[in-house]
């Protein structure tokens, strides 16, 4: 059986180049990381890049698809957003007729709405993966709980509810084995750590790695949406709770193992590696 891990490689690092959308973000960043530890060429799609890419101008996808193989697709700020899925489809359309034969989508576990986004670009008959993930950790050390984290107060519409948070790390790496392996051709993970954690849980793990008391304090949806609005966030993001709150995810799946033969990261394991960090030092 030939190595058609090598294979993509030699063609890859040797003819083109790997696109990684939203390269500055969490996952994105994660993986173009990895991919240049390994030698691939990386461009990095982003408004600030160069060439710049921006999802609502559809007049940039040509330039920083130019010599593109493989293209890992981040959406923001949703993919279950009105218009997330039109787009998405719009884009892998350009991106094989361009000649990127290869799309690893990050979508979201338990989003009816995303399946729409996931469906669109299957249908441009790219060589496919889709990785569903659902709450990262990374949102208490870079995203919109760290600032929470830092106050001490972690104030959410999710109740008693738990979720199953994924490292980052994680998903990089089963993005990086899609975009560079044909063995993930055709393949859905779905991705969770290894444990649910209610947001008591949360806060607890939190405080154990800060050494600080870092308080939950369960809120309405409406009282949260306010102070989104209040912050200039989009009031959406409150309706993503719900992926916790009705217990639609409130349970583990398998797909780091599957992917990668080996367990996820726990939970506690980040937030000590994140702490060590000096990311929440006031």
């Amino acid at each position: 059986m030939p190595n058609t891990q090598n294979n993509f490689t030699t063609s890859t690092t040797g003819h083109s180049t790997i696109l990684v959308i939203g390269g500055t973000g969490k996952t994105g960043r994660r993986v173009a990381e990895r991919l240049t530890a390994r030698d691939f060429p990386v461009r990095v799609g982003s408004r600030s890049g160069e060439p710049p890419f921006v999802w609502e101008d559809p007049g940039t996808w040509d330039a920083i698809l130019e010599g593109v193989r493989a293209v890992y697709v981040t959406y923001y700020p949703d993919l279950a957003f009105p218009g997330a899925a039109e787009t998405v489809g719009a884009f892998a359309r350009t991106a094989v007729a361009k000649g990127a034969r290869r799309l690893v989508l990050l979508s979201g576990r338990g989003e009816e709405g995303a399946r729409i986004s996931e469906d669109k670009l299957k249908e441009s008959g790219a060589d496919w993966t889709v990785i569903r993930a659902s709450w990262f950790a990374q949102n208490f050390s870079e995203s919109f709980f760290h600032e929470p984290v830092l106050a001490g107060e972690l104030a959410l519409p999710t109740g008693d509810a738990v979720e199953a948070f994924v490292d980052a790390d994680d998903i990089a790496d089963v993005a990086v084995a899609a975009l560079t392996d044909d063995r993930h051709i055709g393949k859905t993970y779905e991705l969770s750590g290894p444990r649910l954690l209610s947001f008591h849980d949360i806060a607890a793990e939190l405080s154990k790695a800060t050494g600080r008391q870092i308080t939950y304090i369960p809120v309405t949806v409406d009282e949260y949406r306010k102070a989104l609005e209040d912050n200039g966030l989009p009031v959406e993001f409150a309706d993503l709770f719900e992926l916790i709150s009705d217990g639609r995810n409130a349970h583990l799946v398998d797909g780091v193992e599957e992917a990668l033969g080996r367990k996820p990261k726990d939970f506690a394991d980040f937030a000590r590696d994140a702490a060590a960090t000096g990311v929440w030092n006031t």
